[in-house]
């Protein structure tokens, strides 16, 4: 079974005590559930149409273990205190190559 990546990029952080908050409980609900942090900061260098944004990759296990850890009830709790406008980001879920 393939791993999956959860990345987020940060397009900006308006809010940067509402992101403390959530980070504070988004990175123990993510490891319960699963994830390794990979990656957490901004680029070292970026490329063609690249933005010096902040970038986190978590592995999971599988695409299904990475979906169930954004669906827990302690990563919902941790978007809640986070807010709907403390930070522009991107979400993706991808499958590993095998």
């Amino acid at each position: 079974m393939a791993k999956a990546y959860w990345i987020a990029f940060y397009r900006s952080i308006r809010n940067p005590e509402a992101l403390a908050a959530y980070a504070k409980l988004a990175g123990p609900a993510i490891q319960a559930a699963g994830g390794r942090f990979l990656v957490r900061g901004g680029p070292a260098k970026t490329y063609e149409a690249g933005l010096n944004q902040r970038v986190v990759v978590i592995e999971f296990d599988s695409v299904a273990q990475a979906t169930a850890a954004h669906d827990s009830p302690g990563y919902q709790e941790a978007l809640r205190v986070l807010g709907k406008d403390a930070v522009e980001r991107e979400i993706r879920i991808v499958e590993g190559v095998a």
